[in-house]
């Protein structure tokens, strides 16, 4: 009998194989299929793994028929949604991947400003469901984000000084078990789950839809402000007692970049190394100048590309940046202040950007963020001020190297001043007192939450947290 081999114990026959692609309304993809490879992509290229079997799931039934295949076989198992997260933890060698991108309905209740997303769907799809009603949920900078994989790892936006993270706009979820139950995740269903999901990843379950409170965001002033690189140190020094005392409908990060050699910059910018803070303000339009002015009156900057805008836009600011294909390499951490020689040594290495599209953003998680207890959900160091995040980007496998090495070296220089752990979603795959770190005084509550819906540890290609 011909067979598919597999990472578990033993081969899985065809028949059972034809038996699977039988009974679920999805696609079943296997290596030999012509769709194959193109299945197999996810947004990180430095990521090249080749599962036995990909399922792209059509409703919940196919989700409950995957994972039980999976566990019936000793398959391992991945989840991918948007496939956007940097460790490339949306596949796996020799196992069965389950994409979610079909199950992307989103329905809009604007007179409660609620929404039902599904749990397949990408940032830009929210906003276009949600910007009509001049509403918003509070969740990232790129629009090809999947929304279950960055609400489930905690979700910092433009938004997050004003409206907190994404999970503090969860309202319900929709769960396929490792037993193959579907349970509902709310303050009042099973709410040990509920508290575990918001922020402790894909450990525990298949969110197949999200119950998101929504927020009345239409317009925003919105940009970037540019700064010659020999002023970064005044920039960052400022940054830092400005941001965390701004309104908070004012939210800004703060990036070492390399100007794209596009529009809206000017030629004479093109490819120039600077250092940059984009602004997001969604307050009151009347208000917005005041609350502008002390920007300018810092500088002058070489370039105020601040201005009014429709909010979906600055989402996809940084899209036709950062395509779906390049080679991405991570590291991050926390960090509650920014001392000056933490920033000497940004201004060491943020100089040394080894390519075009290579970067380090840190991101204010003040505010509405640091209104949620510490324990209240399991995102972990909601005393932290600052999420920083250095990525190395190119298009050009040869590279790999090269920005793998600049983003450690910038990581090891700025790590003695981090506060502990990282946001779970910047993270690539750096062992378990890594993850234990990140979710610090959090982490053993989590691992009961795991032992009770995940025993086995079947949804383990995620920042994994074992069974208590």
């Amino acid at each position: 009998m011909a067979t598919s081999t597999h990472a578990g114990s033993s081969p899985i026959p065809d028949t059972l194989i034809r038996e699977l692609r039988g009974r679920v309304r999805g696609t079943l993809i296997l290596p030999a299929d012509a769709a194959y490879g193109e299945a197999c992509k996810v947004y990180n290229a430095m990521i090249d793994k080749r599962p036995a079997l990909i399922l792209h799931c059509a409703d919940v039934s196919d989700v409950q028929l995957g994972v039980a295949f999976a566990a019936r076989h000793g398959l391992l198992l991945a989840i991918r949604g948007g496939g956007h997260n940097g460790a490339g933890l949306g596949t796996c060698d020799d196992g069965l991947v389950l994409d979610l991108s079909k199950i992307n309905d989103i329905t809009v209740d604007a007179a409660k400003r609620t929404a039902i997303v599904g749990g397949g769907a990408t940032l830009g799809q929210v906003d276009a469901a949600t910007h009509p009603h001049g509403l918003a949920l509070p969740a990232g900078i790129i629009s090809t984000t999947g929304v279950g994989g960055l609400t489930l790892g905690g979700g910092i936006g433009y938004l997050s000084r004003r409206y907190g993270l994404t999970i503090d706009s969860l309202r319900a979820a929709t769960v396929v078990l490792a037993s193959g139950e579907v349970v509902t995740a709310s303050a009042r269903e099973n709410d040990d789950l509920f508290w575990a999901l918001r922020g402790g990843g894909g450990n525990f379950g298949v969110v197949t839809s999200f119950e998101f409170a929504l927020h009345p965001v239409s317009t925003v002033v919105a940009g970037p402000t540019l700064y010659e690189l020999d002023r970064a140190p005044d920039v960052l020094r400022w940054y830092r007692n400005f941001i965390v005392n701004a309104p908070e409908d004012l939210n800004g990060f703060f990036a070492f970049i390399t100007v794209p050699p596009a529009p809206p910059f000017p030629e004479s910018l093109h490819l120039k190394k600077m250092c940059a803070i984009v602004w997001c303000y969604c307050g009151d339009m009347a208000n917005a100048d005041a609350v502008m002015a002390p920007v300018k009156a810092f500088g002058p900057p070489a370039l105020y590309g601040v201005q009014p805008m429709p909010y979906p836009v600055i989402q996809t600011a940084f899209d036709g940046l950062y395509p779906p294909g390049h080679q991405w390499y991570w590291r991050a951490d926390f960090m509650s202040e920014i001392p000056d020689e933490a920033i000497a040594s940004h201004v060491e290495h943020g100089s040394a950007l080894p390519t075009m599209q290579s970067s380090m953003h840190i991101y204010p998680i003040d505010g509405a963020v640091q209104r949620v207890g510490p324990d209240a959900t399991a995102f972990g160091h909601r005393e932290a001020r600052f999420a920083q995040v250095i990525v190395g980007v190119d298009p050009d496998p040869a590279k790999a190297g090269l920005i793998r090495d600049w983003t450690v070296g910038y990581w090891d220089a700025l790590h003695p001043y981090s506060s502990g752990g990282a946001y779970v979603n910047f993270m690539m795959e750096e062992g378990h007192d890594r993850v234990r770190a990140s979710y610090g005084d959090n982490y053993d509550r989590l691992g009961r939450a795991k032992r009770k819906y995940d025993p086995t540890n079947l949804f383990r290609v995620n920042q994994n947290i074992t069974p208590a």
